[in-house]
């Protein structure tokens, strides 16, 4: 599409603006727009902001991180936290709120790290609390805490790329040279543009001895050394060894957690102490408290939470008879205090996102850190020979002291000096330099030999440094010799406890509240719903319709099975029978736009019961096409009420059928011809909206007006109609192939 101006004058009239010029609009095609404002935007997101890269952090941490160390706060003093947000916006300029939720989240006081970065003092909130909020900047004080030091050593020698921050004033480092993988130790969690993160934690001995075990053997069992996840809220870990495998094969999966308790048989009541860390003390009450008001939960007499200087407890008061362990498994299934943990191992490699296993993840990590090791050893290789090369200047002056002293003194002009010290002795600029710089007090025999006895044990150091720095194997052995050091300065008892044989205890799952038993089921063309138990239809007279009104889908069914409603607008309502009350036939029953709460003026087209959504529907519409889709695909994990786009919408629905087993169809058309086909032909789709395939080619002014099984059809002669490939236009019917009443909607 070609750019145009558009003028005010073009759209009716001028409208010119505040500075008096004409408004002009540039017309643009939405993919230039897309490419060239939203692609560098989302790229800017993914990279600069929410993905975290290999060293565990996103942009954010590594700026706030390397303030404090730069303001000299790692084993130092604290300072107040208000400092430190103001020293951060020289590098992160994207104002102090952002900053300090940032610091809140690495400290100690919030706990959300396994091992916390920042050392604070002061309120800063809990990571169990949704409704406690941390104090305010300039109340509180913070430090680096000492496990930083394994974050930022030896970050002074070259192991890290240095990049100018946002006005190029400054230089920050674009990762921090962690001798430990961070990645996996310190849960971190972003959402970007198009994709996410979702890192769990580790606990950091199960991590290093397992990246040491990886160095050693790359092919290493991950799963018999890094046992499972750990929290800092502790609880316990479903442990599901396929979704652990699965996990850490390809970075994707869940897993559940649950809370700890114990129950004081004295008082009669329930202490929560530990909670999944993805939900909250106010989560969990709130939900309790919902359940008593529903009458779902009838075994407690209150709850209150007790939270303290010494930590969570949320106290649940039982009635008296009450089963402790029986109301918590229900309580495990009914509130969060069993969560699922979704993970995704979404993390920035050399600036490309990547899903990687834990696997994959160590073998980057281990290169990345092999590279830092190697520039370490050359930076110090280099200061090495730097010095060697001073001592050998120095050498050749302590043969002959004495005229060093004397083309110094003779020389008239000071920049003089160097060049006749290069001359004299044969040495090079910078040796010369170096000794014009010796003090007059060290210009003597002793001291000069001291320091040239050093040049054997340098040029040793040397080799050996050239040696390490050209061998992966001694790099590797180093990385080795740093995690079993890390591990013994920093290990701590694992928070999470894993359950390995939790089945005992949900064997005991509360059966579903709702009572079960057989129903007959009956839907008027009109909508209205009945729901009548055998008993009570058996005593009932004749069913009782509307005027006007007459019996549309009938069904056998169960008390607790689902009822899918479908209505003109492509939309699908989800309930249970459940939810209705027992009728009578002499009753018109539920009127289903009003009990579903419709929107206005739509109206009731089919229903079925989907059972355990094996089966499939046939959509017939009006133009001549057909979808078969997957009964799955209404299937939601949620208590959802309502699906949109439940059917195609480019033509009228005709008819709808529920195909258990596949079988022969018939369509009829205003022309008067008729197909049949087996329903086998068609796809099963998942997609709900399909527009399906041309069944039946129609003439523009001719359209479906029945569709459906053969067996119900009036269709005697049915070989005349039996279509060999599909689409096909169909025969004309016979007149012993007519009927007055054809299959609808109505009928099915």
């Amino acid at each position: 599409m070609a750019k145009k101006k558009i003028t005010g004058p073009e759209r009716g009239g001028e409208h010119p603006n505040v500075l008096g010029l004409r408004a002009e609009v540039l017309e643009q095609p939405i993919t230039d727009t897309l490419e060239i404002n939203y692609m560098p935007y989302a790229m800017s997101v993914i990279v600069s902001r929410a993905i975290p890269e290999i060293d565990g952090f996103k942009p954010a941490h590594r700026k706030l991180l390397y303030t404090m160390y730069q303001m000299r706060l790692l084993g130092g003093s604290r300072t107040k936290s208000a400092n430190v947000v103001g020293q951060t916006m020289k590098l992160n300029p994207h104002g102090d709120a952002p900053i300090y939720d940032t610091m809140v989240r690495l400290s100690r006081g919030y706990g959300a790290l396994l091992h916390p970065l920042v050392d604070s003092k002061g309120n800063f909130g809990k990571v169990y609390s949704r409704d406690m909020a941390c104090a305010a900047s300039r109340y509180t004080e913070v430090r680096l805490d000492s496990v930083c030091e394994e974050l930022f050593r030896d970050i002074d020698q070259n192991t890290v790329d240095f990049v100018p921050n946002y006005d190029g004033s400054l230089e920050e480092p674009s990762l921090l040279p962690t001798t430990f993988p961070n990645v996996l130790v310190s849960a971190n969690q972003g959402i970007a543009v198009g994709m996410a993160s979702n890192l769990c934690g580790f606990h950091l001995g199960e991590v290093c001895d397992t990246t040491i075990a990886f160095v050693k053997n790359p092919e290493h069992d991950i799963a018999s050394t890094l046992k499972a996840p750990d929290f800092p809220t502790g609880g316990q870990l479903l442990y599901d060894a396929a979704e652990i495998n699965t996990i850490y094969r390809t970075g994707r999966g869940s897993f559940k957690v649950r809370a700890r308790w114990r129950y004081l048989k004295a008082e009669n009541l329930i202490e929560i102490y530990e909670l999944p860390y993805t939900t909250t003390a106010e989560a969990v009450i709130d939900k309790i408290a919902e359940l008593i008001k529903a009458g779902k939960i009838k075994e407690i007499a209150d709850m209150r939470d007790e939270t303290g200087l010494s930590g969570l407890k949320l106290t649940i008061d039982l009635k008296r008879g009450v089963d402790p362990d029986k109301l918590m498994v229900r309580l495990f299934r009914l509130t969060p205090l069993q969560d699922s943990f979704s993970c995704n191992f979404n993390i920035l490699v050399g600036g490309m996102p990547r899903v990687m296993g834990v696997g994959e993840l160590l073998t980057e990590w281990v290169s990345w850190r092999m590279e830092c090791v190697r520039r370490r050893l050359q930076f110090v290789l280099s200061k090495k020979e730097e010095k060697l090369h001073l001592l050998k200047g120095l050498q050749k002056i302590l043969l002959d002291i004495d005229k060093a002293i004397r083309v110094i003194r003779d020389t008239e002009a000071d920049a003089e000096v160097v060049p006749n010290l290069m001359i004299g002795f044969g040495i090079d600029e910078i040796q010369a330099d170096y000794v014009a710089d010796i003090r007059l007090r060290n210009i003597n025999k002793e001291y000069i030999l001291k320091r040239t006895q050093e040049t054997g044990a340098l040029e040793e150091e040397i080799h050996d440094l050239r040696d390490a720095a050209s061998s992966p194997v001694r790099i590797k052995k180093i990385i080795v010799e740093e995690l079993e050091r890390v591990k013994k300065a920093y290990e701590a008892p694992r928070r999470t406890e894993i359950l390995y044989d939790y089945d005992t205890l949900d064997s005991a799952q509360p059966e579903d509240e709702t009572e079960d038993y057989p129903v007959h089921v009956f839907l008027s063309r009109q909508g209205y719903f009945k729901k009548i138990t055998p008993q009570s239809l058996r005593m009932s007279g004749e069913q009782k319709y509307k005027e006007g009104d007459g019996g549309s889908l009938q069904w056998e069914a169960s008390n607790r099975d689902e009822l899918l409603v479908f209505t003109d607008r492509q939309q699908c309502y989800k309930t249970r029978l459940s939810d209705f009350d027992d009728a009578k036939a002499s009753v018109l029953g539920d009127y289903l736009p009003t009990a579903l709460e419709m929107e206005p003026g739509e109206t009731v087209l089919w229903a079925c019961i989907p059972g355990d959504y094996s089966a499939h529907i046939l959509f017939f519409f009006e133009n001549g096409k057909a979808a078969r889709v997957a009964l799955g695909a209404y299937q939601t994990q949620t208590r959802r009420k309502k699906l949109t786009g439940a059917y195609c919408d480019k033509s009228p629905l005709v008819a709808a059928r529920l195909l258990t087993e596949d079988a022969e169809m018939a369509l009829i058309s205003t022309e008067g011809r008729a197909v049949v086909f087996h329903s086998s032909v068609l796809a099963p789709k998942t997609t709900r909206n399909t527009q399906g395939v041309n069944v039946m080619t129609l003439k523009p002014k001719y359209r479906i007006t029945s569709a459906g099984p053969l067996t119900e059809s009036t269709i005697v002669n049915s070989a005349r109609y039996r279509a060999r490939s599909l689409p096909v236009a169909g025969a004309l019917l016979r007149p012993e192939d007519r009927a007055e009443e054809q299959l609808t909607l109505d009928s099915i």
